[in-house]
């Protein structure tokens, strides 16, 4: 089993953001730049079950700029066999990256694709769902447990009223919750063998897709500052403001 697992470079989810002065988008100059932490989590599962036997190669994929390679060479280090990069300087929007991606498993044909159930910097959780519409293949969201048995996978998921086991026939979609398991720690000497595993380059315009974005940003600002709060003498006194700003919001 072939298992294409896409990855993106986001703001390092330790760093605090900020927006540029004019409110047009975030600003990322000299930010630490870093993997998603829901792909890291999906690489993972693809390793382990290379690991185990039940898959003989993982392929990480990303599509953006020449800096994704660093990214790519993550996902090297943690396991991926090899990388691809689908080279683009332009604003890749979640049904444009699904295109691409498409385009790649028409050509890697992959049994399994395992994504991040969503990215951190937009919180879209769009790509995955788009993928298996445009590929028509069977999906399970948010998994917190994957178990693969031949041509079929059970996925559990949570779901507002407990657990729920999805049983997909592969090819299918996977997107990967944060319960399902935790990235390894990247060694040097995995990072050194990284630097040798190929990594191959495609151009975005070669692949022949529409790339221009469908939505466009208006403005972007920071959340509103939470308002101080405020010390009462009593318990009458807080059941009286409670009740008197429950009446003014109604």
């Amino acid at each position: 089993m072939k298992i294409l697992v896409p990855v993106k470079r986001v703001v390092d989810h330790n760093i605090k953001v900020r927006v540029k002065a004019g409110g047009s988008d975030v600003d990322v100059a000299n930010i630490k730049m870093a993997m998603n932490p829901f792909d890291e989590i999906a690489v993972e599962a693809a390793v382990r079950l290379k690991e185990s036997g039940q898959a003989e190669e993982v392929i990480a994929v990303s599509c953006g700029p020449k800096a994704c390679q660093e990214t790519l060479r993550s996902a090297l280090a943690i396991g991926a066999d090899r990388a691809v990069l689908v080279e683009s300087d332009a604003q890749l929007q979640p049904l444009t990256v699904a295109k691409i991606l498409g385009t790649l498993v028409g050509r890697e044909a992959p049994q399994l694709v395992i994504l991040g159930k969503q990215a951190i910097d937009d919180d879209c959780n769009q790509t995955g769902q788009m993928l298996a519409a445009l590929l028509d293949w069977p999906q399970a969201t948010f998994a917190s447990n994957i178990c693969v048995d031949g041509a079929s996978m059970q996925v559990t998921r949570e779901v507002d009223g407990g657990l729920e086991t999805l049983e997909l026939e592969l090819p299918a979609i996977v997107t990967t919750d944060l319960r399902l398991n935790e990235p390894r720690y990247i060694t040097l000497p995995n990072i050194m063998k990284a630097k040798k595993k190929p990594l191959e380059v495609i151009d975005a315009l070669t692949l022949g897709l529409d790339l221009a974005p469908r939505l466009q940003t208006v403005k972007v600002c920071e959340p509103p500052r939470r308002a101080p709060g405020i010390i009462v003498p009593d318990v009458a006194t807080l059941v009286g403001k409670l009740r008197d700003e429950a009446k003014a919001i109604q």
